[in-house]
């Protein structure tokens, strides 16, 4: 008879278990949050950053055509401001971009509301007129001042041979010093509104609807309900509505070269246009780059109201 025996039971080998070092990992972390911003950090360094320095050195300097060939361009102090300031082009440019940029947003917002107001309601072909009404947002804008140009011509246009039927076809649109910019602010108006709308539109959909219930049954108006609770709570989207809208409009150059190259005689010129025309037509850079970093000025002012729109909006 054998006899079995059991092995000998082995001693756990004993390991040593290294505690993660927090600094250490606190490190690592950074480090990866860095690597996932760096893309946009020199994206935003390469082509908005070292533009703008570029831009704001320039106009202290006296760039020339012949700079591109020598490399020189000598300081010169504020001269080219003062040349800007003391220009009577510019004046009128930017009382123009002011009334263009006036007159663009009311007529986007309150048709742009209306039509957001008009499309909460629920009816057949709906959602097809508002994808309609989208589309002169999709256009170019080069291509709508193109379309417009042909439009509105005095001789030829659409508009004037509809307009003749009523015995009104010889209005002077684009050729007249007193129409020229309204002309202008109408078919921008016209391509503003789809955006108004859709901003709009969404912001109307998260007003609680109970309220409105509570309003029909205390028996308040159409009116006295719009303006007691649609305004109020859409406050926040109009606010950021109208700064974004002004950005956009403020320097707005392609519609308007497009339907009168900021004529005639100058009675379209907004300060868009006059960065362009003293740049790359009278070839004075020095002097296009100072009109260019005061829209930069302008549109960074209303930029800060658009980032305190949204801090306010998310407390």
């Amino acid at each position: 008879m054998s006899t079995t025996t059991a092995p000998a039971p082995v001693a756990p080998v004993a390991t040593s278990k290294k505690t993660p070092d927090p600094l250490r990992a606190r490190r690592r972390r950074k480090l990866s949050q860095w690597g996932f911003l760096a893309p946009a950090v020199v994206f935003m360094l390469l082509f908005f950053g070292y533009p703008l320095v570029r831009n704001v050195v320039m106009s202290f300097q006296d760039y020339s055509p012949s700079t591109f060939f020598t490399g020189k361009a000598p300081f010169n102090g504020f001269d080219n401001w003062k040349n800007v300031f003391e220009n009577d082009l510019f004046g009128k440019a930017l009382r123009q971009t002011i009334l263009f940029t006036i007159g663009s947003l009311i007529g986007q917002f309150c048709i742009g509301l209306a039509l957001a107001v008009f499309f909460t309601k629920r009816f057949p072909l709906g959602g097809v007129l508002r994808s309609l009404i989208l589309l002169p947002w999709l256009v170019p804008m080069v291509v709508s001042g193109i379309v417009w140009r042909r439009i509105l011509d005095q001789d030829t246009g659409v508009l004037n041979s509809f307009l003749g039927v009523f015995g009104l076809g010889d209005t002077p649109w684009l050729t007249s010093t007193s129409m020229a910019l309204v002309s202008v602010v109408l078919v921008n108006i016209w391509i503003g509104i789809p955006f108004n709308m859709v901003i709009l539109y969404g912001g109307l959909q998260e007003v609680p609807k109970a309220l409105y219930e509570a309003a029909a049954l205390d028996g308040a108006s159409a009116w006295r309900t719009f303006r007691s609770i649609t305004l109020p709570l859409l406050k926040p989207v109009i606010t950021v509505v109208l700064v974004l809208g002004f950005m956009s409009t403020v320097k707005i150059l392609d519609l308007i070269l497009a339907l009168t190259d900021g004529g005639p005689a100058d009675s379209t010129q907004t300060l868009g246009t006059l960065t362009y025309q003293n740049s790359f037509v009278s070839l004075d850079f020095g002097a296009g780059a100072v009109v260019g970093n005061i829209l930069i000025l302008i549109s960074a002012v209303f930029a800060v109201f658009y980032l305190r729109a949204n801090r306010n909006e998310g407390k």
